[in-house]
């Protein structure tokens, strides 16, 4: 069954005079809900962008101290939970990234059935995402963001590693 027949469950002459102006009512919203989901990606990355910055912030601000109270074995927790935060948001990115492409496909298949199609007309004049001199995808580029955070905590169990070697 393609998304058409999924979509379109009803045909024009069946529901009857209000079909069109009821079409348009359920495309705004759904082009509204497809914003809305856009707010939360950006929400979400800015809750794992400054969770990952401020603790990297605490363990440089501890570096920096260079006190020597302090276990360095105390790290690698910190390290495993910013690992953990990056695997937890790459994984959210890969998530709103696949609901946002299916809420388009949605849109593209719905402006089939009305006067002019905005979203459709924008999308090839961006060469459908696959020229990055008219269009990089967003999501292309944020994926690459926890992999950066990730790098640093990977960085850090290192230098722990290198420390504890250098001390024995």
């Amino acid at each position: 069954m393609s998304l058409e027949d999924d979509l379109f469950k009803v045909t024009p002459e069946e529901y009857g005079d209000a079909y069109q102006a009821h079409l348009l009512e359920q495309y705004k919203l759904f082009v509204e809900s497809a914003d809305r989901i856009s707010q939360r990606r950006q929400s979400a990355n800015s809750f794992f962008l400054t969770l990952n910055t401020a603790l990297l912030a605490v363990v440089g601000g501890i570096l920096s101290r260079g006190s020597q109270s302090l276990e360095i074995w105390w790290f690698l927790p910190v390290a495993a939970v910013g690992l953990t935060l990056c695997y937890v948001w790459y994984r959210l990115v890969l998530s709103y990234k696949g609901l946002n492409a299916g809420k388009f496909e949605v849109i593209h298949a719905i402006e089939k059935k009305l006067p002019i199609a905005l979203f459709d007309a924008e999308w090839h004049q961006i060469g459908k995402g696959k020229d990055p001199k008219k269009y990089k995808p967003f999501s292309e580029i944020e994926t690459w963001v926890p992999w950066i955070f990730s790098a640093l905590y990977g960085l850090l169990i290192v230098a722990v590693g290198i420390q504890e070697w250098c001390v024995k």
